[in-house]
């Protein structure tokens, strides 16, 4: 899929619409055929985004053409991502609320739970404590991102990749829904886990739909 500004703009839009971000938080990018990255700004809604709200710049962050307005000031943790993971061409950083609350509890979402999760998304873990904005981010998502299309960042949000833009973006919804029915369970007595047996029938599932993700499916050892 050949992916333009037209794509970040409406991803940027439906993010917003769906309350995945609120203000001027997030930010996205996509990874070009020559190899460039198209990236948000700083400090724009992601709900209103204009051509001009996007830099385009080199794997190494060198920006081309004018330098009118910052990309965003995540956007190490894009570039992080992109040299370590070849398969990756678009990035999603968004701040769901109900999967950012397990975030903010120090929680990943990695438990046997939710059928749609384990084939599609696999474990989602949590990478440690960083603070915004700085080399400590793309830093503490390395060890994390390498094995997981989805990842929890402590007390920040959320970061999801794909081989598209809309990929990435149906990845956050996937997560923030997973993690919003995890959380309607709590006061029923909590998720009620798979077992052996049906996870490993999910791995047949998993193989059969030809999901390349490279998280393992979930932690039989977790609640959720």
């Amino acid at each position: 899929m050949v992916m333009t500004r037209r794509d970040i703009i409406e991803v940027g839009r439906r993010l917003w619409q769906r309350g995945l971000v609120s203000g001027t938080d997030g930010n996205l990018s996509i990874r070009m055929k020559n190899g460039r990255i198209l990236a948000t700004v700083s400090g724009v809604a992601k709900g209103f985004l204009k051509d001009g709200d996007i830099v385009e710049m080199r794997l190494d962050g060198t920006i081309i053409g004018e330098r009118k307005k910052r990309p965003s000031s995540e956007i190490r943790m894009h570039l992080t991502t992109y040299r370590l993971r070849p398969d990756v061409a678009a990035i999603c950083h968004a701040h769901p609320p109900y999967a950012t609350a397990f975030a903010v509890a120090g929680r990943g979402i990695t438990g046997c739970v939710i059928p749609e999760i384990i084939v599609a998304l696999g474990a989602i873990p949590l990478a440690p404590y960083a603070t915004p904005s700085t080399e400590e981010v793309p830093e503490s998502i390395e060890p994390y991102i390498r094995g997981a299309d989805a990842v929890l960042l402590e007390n920040h949000g959320a970061l999801t990749v794909g081989a598209d833009l809309f990929e990435a973006l149906y990845k956050m919804e996937s997560l923030d829904h997973a993690a919003r029915i995890l959380l309607a369970s709590m006061p029923l007595g909590g998720p009620h886990a798979l077992n052996p047996e049906q996870v490993a029938k999910l791995r047949d599932t998993r193989r059969r739909l030809g999901f390349q993700n490279p998280a393992p499916l979930c932690n039989e050892d977790e609640p959720y």
